[in-house]
C-alpha cells in the first residue's frame, strides 16, 4: 500500500488530512530522511495497520536501511520511555526519581542514523504518546544539537497528521462495521 492508497480512503468528513498528508514530505527544515523516520516511527506508534504499511513501503524507498532501523527503534523505544517516563511526571512524587528505570536503551546510542534524526523520531513518537516529560528532554537535545524550532515542529506536525490519519482509517472501520 502507498500513501496515494491511504489517502484515497480517508473519507470527505477528514478532506483535510488528506491534504495534509499529501504534504508531510515537504518540508523546509528537515531533510528528507529526517521527515520519513518520523513518519514511519509515528505511523508505528499510530498501530494502525495500514498507515504503518503504506509509511513502510513509501518510507524503504526514500532511506538508507541503518536509518530506517533507526526510526524503528526510535518508535520501540519511546513506546517504552513513554509509559514509564510519564508515569513518572504525572505522578509528581520525586521518590520515583531517585528509583533507578532499570530499561534496557542501548539502542538510544547505537542506531546508527544522526543522532538530531533519532531525537526528532522520538519526539515526534513522545507527542503521540503524550509524554511531557520526554517531548521536554528530546526538545532541550535537539536544541542542544542546534536543530531549529521549526524543524522540531514539522516532525510533531508530521506525527499529528499520522496520528489523524490512523485515528480516522480506525473510526471508519468501525462506522462501517
Amino acid at each position: 500500500m502507498d500513501f496515494a492508497t491511504l489517502a484515497a480512503r480517508i473519507p470527505d468528513a477528514a478532506k483535510d488530512l488528506r491534504l495534509n498528508l499529501s504534504t508531510l514530505e515537504r518540508s523546509e527544515h528537515l531533510t528528507p530522511s529526517q521527515a520519513w523516520g518520523a513518519i514511519l516511527a509515528t505511523a508505528l506508534a499510530s498501530r494502525q495497520r495500514d498507515v504503518i504499511a503504506a509509511a513502510a513501503a513509501e518510507a524503504r524507498k526514500r532511506m538508507e536501511p541503518a536509518h530506517f532501523d533507526a526510526a524503528r527503534t526510535a518508535a520501540a523505544l519511546m513506546a517504552m520511555n513513554n509509559v514509564y517516563y510519564r508515569f513518572r511526571h504525572l505522578v509528581g512524587d520525586p521518590v520515583y526519581a531517585e528509583i533507578p528505570a532499570r530499561l534496557r536503551m542501548q539502542g538510544m546510542n547505537t542506531h546508527g542514523a544522526p543522532h538530531a534524526d533519532f531525537e526528532l523520531w522520538s519526539i515526534a513518537v513522545s507527542a503521540v504518546n503524550g509524554c511531557g516529560m520526554c517531548m521536554e528532554t528530546h526538545e532541550k537535545k535537539l536544541r542542544g544539537q542546534g536543530v531549529s524550532p521549526q524543524a522540531v515542529n514539522d516532525a510533531v506536525r508530521i506525527a499529528a497528521v499520522i496520528h489523524a490519519v490512523a485515528q480516522t482509517l480506525d473510526h471508519e472501520a468501525g462506522l462501517a462495521a
